[in-house]
């Protein structure tokens, strides 16, 4: 076995671990690992199919707090946000995208962690629910990342644990299917890609169930912060991987 591959099984395994804990953060965890051994081209599909996986394996310890009103904005504005970052990757440069939104983490995370643990932003209704849906599924269409700014929506909303990853599993799911529908019709998903999915899936699949059972023991005051502490450190990761394709 190769050290490419390894790099490429040991970034879907630790990706897996952190999606099962969090519910998003596959695609910043495998692309940060999968950086020094995959080209971006082969890296995006490889990211969405491994979050989808992982979403999908997680699910039977999820679903019990998915709520299908609470939902529907977000999916609803997710839907219309992936064609069109989808097409933004044409034009936009994805690496300062993904620098923009680090930034915007390391700033915004860090005051959300300040305020009371209780502390809960009740306005805005379904209305900013469907803009936070729209941007994760911008996100997702341009960078596989769709994961985010509805996650940290839903923790300012102060949504219990067990609601928010119900309903944000479903989101995800929903988003990384319309993205791969995307990609595929694009013909991005080539031979090579499907190599490799058939490699992540079984390494990621375990690390995955043994990251929701963790998440199952932690109370809503412990997850709400966790989910901030791995935002912040995906907005790290984001900036670091931005500055190094740069460099």
């Amino acid at each position: 076995m190769d050290t490419a591959l390894l790099i490429i099984l040991a970034g879907a395994a630790a990706a897996g671990f952190a999606q099962g804990v969090s519910g998003f953060a596959f695609s910043l965890v495998a692309l940060s690992v999968w950086a020094w051994a995959v080209e971006p081209q082969l890296a995006a599909p490889m990211s969405v199919f491994g979050a989808l996986v992982g979403q999908l394996v997680a699910l039977p310890w999820v679903w019990r707090g998915f709520e299908l009103r609470k939902l529907l904005p977000l999916v609803v504005g997710g839907l219309i946000g992936v064609p069109l970052g989808a097409v933004l990757l044409q034009w936009l440069d994805p690496t300062l995208f993904r620098f923009a939104l680090g930034v915007f983490l390391l700033i915004y995370c860090p005051l959300m962690l300040l305020l009371p643990a209780d502390f809960s932003w009740p306005h805005g209704g379904r209305i900013a629910d469907g803009v936070a849906g729209f941007a994760g599924g911008v996100l997702g269409g341009l960078a596989g990342i769709s994961g985010p700014v509805p996650t940290l929506w839903t923790t300012l909303r102060g949504w219990d644990k067990d609601t928010q990853r119900g309903v944000l599993q479903a989101f995800n799911i929903a988003m990384h299917v319309a993205t791969l529908t995307a990609y595929t019709l694009s013909g991005s998903i080539t031979g090579e890609a499907l190599v490799m999915f058939a490699w992540i899936t079984p390494a990621l699949s375990i690390p995955a169930v043994l990251g929701v059972l963790l998440f199952r023991r932690l109370a809503t005051r412990t997850f709400r912060r966790l989910i901030l502490l791995l935002l912040l450190v995906s907005g790290a990761t984001l900036v670091w991987g931005s500055v190094a394709a740069w460099l």
